[in-house]
């Protein structure tokens, strides 16, 4: 199908921005896409039912989809669709059904064109799909002359793209679940992982590009680095010293724990929780996947999960999960918890797949 373009430049004011994303996944309120006619009422769905229907969909309706969410209010999935037949297969599945503008082919083009024309330190680009946009967004740091170069790049890909400014600074959290450090550095313990039948840990790339022998917080030694990938991903293997198996759980920072039992991929919409040893637990709602984040010292990290909960330094690395079901590790963003921001994580699916490693 072909779809016309009326060139157009969205420009969100700092602060407000952030809030219109996160509002978005409410309301549904958006631009360029209209709901289907006649609309079945949708089923009631977990995240985790909701995903696993959103992976189904996708298959099936292939070219037509244009992305998915959860509505955390109405507990269902809404599915982006290009026109009236693919709707009806998305409602006659349970789901929700939007018609919109934008394929996920035009989407993806236009974070090429980002990533060719735009690639500058101080900025993230990613799907919002309560919008049916591509979300740009530029950090204190870049000047005028780059914030004229980026919003000319995003003016010219007219409806598929929208700018924003954030005060904060977009950099690594390096300074996450329980406190691990070495070599002066202190970051945070991800997920307890298994690989080979040994015991390990994941944390992010950054935290290990850094680091390569951690202690816990008595200063204990326990463990040293086997994998690391940084930039361009965010994730690294640890391998315990101690070869004794470690509980797959996240501390809770309140005397208890949360069981960690699978890996799942995060659905935006989905609310979920943070652990950290710098601010210990704050939740959140994912409103974004596959970010690419510029750090303020030029490392580019791709395929990020976007969240509106907050994280600070020595939060790197920590543990982002949804019930006892690890979604992702601390990787950075801006903000504090005390003002509010946005953080992004390494989703932890692409690291165990990397690592040949499984939730123990």
């Amino acid at each position: 199908m072909k779809h016309r373009r009326i060139p157009k430049r969205r420009v969100v004011v700092a602060g407000a921005g952030i809030a219109a994303l996160v509002a978005a996944a409410v309301t549904f309120q958006t631009a360029n896409a209209s709901e289907a006619p006649k609309a079945a009422v949708p089923q009631t769905l977990s995240v985790t039912a909701a995903g696993k229907l959103a992976s189904t969909l996708g298959e099936d309706l292939g070219t037509d989809a244009a992305g998915t969410f959860y509505d955390a209010k109405a507990k269902s999935l809404v599915v982006n669709v290009l026109d009236k037949n693919a709707a009806k297969t998305v409602e006659a599945a349970g789901a929700k059904a939007r018609i919109v503008e934008n394929s996920l082919a035009e989407l993806k083009s236009a974070h090429a064109t980002l990533k060719q024309d735009a690639t500058i330190p101080g900025t993230s680009w990613v799907t919002d799909p309560t919008t049916n946009k591509v979300v740009v967004t530029a950090d204190r740091t870049v000047s005028k002359a780059e914030w004229a170069k980026l919003t000319k790049v995003v003016d010219g890909l007219g409806a598929v793209a929208e700018v924003q400014r954030t005060k904060g600074e977009f950099k690594p959290f390096i300074a996450g679940g329980d406190a691990i450090s070495g070599s002066g550095g202190r970051c945070s313990l991800g997920f307890n992982v298994v690989k080979g039948g040994q015991p390990y840990f994941i944390t992010a790339g950054h935290c290990t590009e850094a680091i390569s022998t951690w202690s816990d917080s008595s200063g204990k030694e326990i463990g040293t680095n086997e994998q690391s990938s940084f930039p361009g991903n965010d994730f690294g293997l640890v391998k315990y010293t101690s070869g004794t198996a470690h509980p797959s759980e996240v501390d809770l920072y309140n005397g208890s724990s949360q069981a960690i039992t699978h890996a799942a991929a995060a659905t935006v919409g989905e609310k979920v929780t943070r652990s950290g040893s710098t601010t210990k637990v704050h939740g959140g709602t994912v409103t974004g996947l596959d970010a690419t984040v510029n750090y303020g010292n030029g490392d580019i990290v791709n395929g990020l999960i976007q969240t509106d909960v907050c994280a600070e330094p020595g939060d790197s690395g920590g543990s982002l999960f949804d019930g006892d079901a690890a979604i992702g590790l601390t990787s950075g963003g801006s903000g504090d918890c005390t003002a509010g921001g946005e953080t992004f994580f390494q989703p932890v699916t692409e690291a165990l797949s990397t690592f040949g490693a499984e939730i123990g």
